[in-house]
């Protein structure tokens, strides 16, 4: 068994039985308790589980982990997969970019390009791409959180419902086995949906720690997005969906995984 085996087997473990300690993993794996420790340790990192002391539990479906953890969780991955999506995106389109530090990224990366038009609900993203004098950058109105710097409510759908964009790049707190996008907050969800009615193509981007993470609020279905860019091999049953709906997936730093999903 390689190590992203185990790391599979021991997150869907601890979702079967809410909590599992080092001893039974340890036993269960055969492997001895200090690996189980590492292994428990880069799962809680990457946002798998929670480490609590003697072994992990689950995160919480109805609580989202804290902004400035977020922030610094997989934060590789998220460069790799903002630089792969943002050659997707030419030079003087329209696209909007909602809240999300996977979305930060993205607005990071955009910054080689020229000529944009972005409408974004994310302090963060705007403050990122203020600098660019050749960007024209709109930021949406409504409710601020305080702990993110996202902005919600009904005078946010409503400014969305007001343009209709090339691109529309959205981010996600989990992915469901059967495809279901999962977020915390259904004002930001409404938000989302929004994004995804009134965009040309739908680019959904986030790291590996999505799949199959638990969250309270359906947002859509992962069949809805026109490309999915990620930065490992989505489980076989999401890879499956996407091939049904013509989804397009791209893997960073994997070339021969960058490849249409549909056939």
């Amino acid at each position: 068994m390689t190590q992203q085996d185990r790391h599979d087997a021991i997150i869907a473990l601890v979702k079967r039985q809410g909590y599992a300690a080092i001893e039974q993993l340890a036993t269960e794996f055969n492997v001895t308790p200090q690996t189980i420790r590492r292994d428990l340790n880069q799962l809680a990192e990457e946002g798998a589980v929670r480490r609590v002391h003697g072994g992990a539990g689950l995160e919480s479906s109805t609580v989202n982990t804290a902004y400035h953890t977020r922030k610094t969780l997989n934060l590789e991955a998220k460069r790799r997969i903002a630089e792969l999506l943002v050659t997707q995106i030419p030079d003087s389109a329209s696209l909007f970019i909602n809240i999300g530090t996977s979305n930060e990224f993205i607005a990071e990366a955009l910054c080689q390009h020229s000529g944009l038009e972005v409408i974004t609900n994310n302090l963060n993203v705007a403050a990122i791409l203020q600098h660019k004098t050749d960007f024209n950058v709109i930021v949406a109105g409504g409710q601020v959180r305080s702990r993110d710097g996202g902005i919600i409510g009904e005078a946010t759908i409503d400014f969305i419902n007001q343009f209709k964009v090339d691109y529309g790049i959205i981010g996600i707190s989990g992915i469901d086995r059967d495809g279901s996008l999962l977020e915390f907050d259904y004002q930001e969800v409404r938000v989302a949906q929004a994004i995804i009615r009134n965009s040309r193509q739908v680019y959904l981007a986030a790291d590996h720690s999505k799949f199959q993470r638990n969250a309270v609020v359906r947002q859509g279905n992962l069949s809805q997005v026109d490309a999915f860019f990620t930065d490992r091999q989505p489980p076989d049953t999401l890879v499956r969906l996407m091939h049904e709906h013509g989804v397009e997936l791209h893997v960073a730093d994997d070339p021969a995984a960058d490849q249409p999903a549909s056939a």
